[in-house]
């Protein structure tokens, strides 16, 4: 598309403008709990976050950050990518992955690594199939509340 571009989201305004995307995603924070910890994540651990803009609407939204680690290398981590509902299958999910590949090069990264929910066969389907990525691991999680 002609009309679009990939912008980084640095003020409390332009996070709070892609807050109805990512709550697509993230469906359990609140508009108050997405906003702190956006500013958090970017103060302490190098997040950024960015949506691509078709025209002045938001379609789709990517927060990622670079990350060292004995496994993978020097590489960026996708915490979050999505694309509102009602733009999906308009290749804005595959533009922003790329911009996000182009970012990780620019900056000498290795790879880039993300996670993906067990149920959410469509995105597997997607990385896997559209972006050519490899299933390499599971990711675990344990709650200490």
């Amino acid at each position: 598309m002609e009309n679009e571009e990939v912008k980084e989201l640095t003020t409390d305004a332009e996070i709070l403008a892609a807050f109805p995307v990512m709550q697509q995603l993230r469906s359990h924070l609140s508009k108050g709990q997405y906003l702190e910890l956006v500013n958090e994540a970017r103060d302490k651990d190098s997040y950024s976050l960015h949506a691509l803009f078709e025209g002045e609407r938001i379609v789709a939204v990517c927060g990622f950050k670079p990350m060292i680690t004995l496994y993978y290398g020097r590489f960026v981590w996708v915490c979050d990518l999505v694309t509102d509902e009602n733009f999906r299958s308009n290749g804005y999910g595959a533009r922003l992955l790329s911009f996000i590949h182009a970012w990780a090069k620019r900056h000498d990264y290795e790879s880039v690594a993300l996670s993906s929910g067990l149920k959410r066969t469509g995105a597997h389907h997607f990385y896997e199939d559209k972006m050519d990525y490899d299933k390499v691991s599971y990711v675990f999680k344990k709650d200490l509340q």
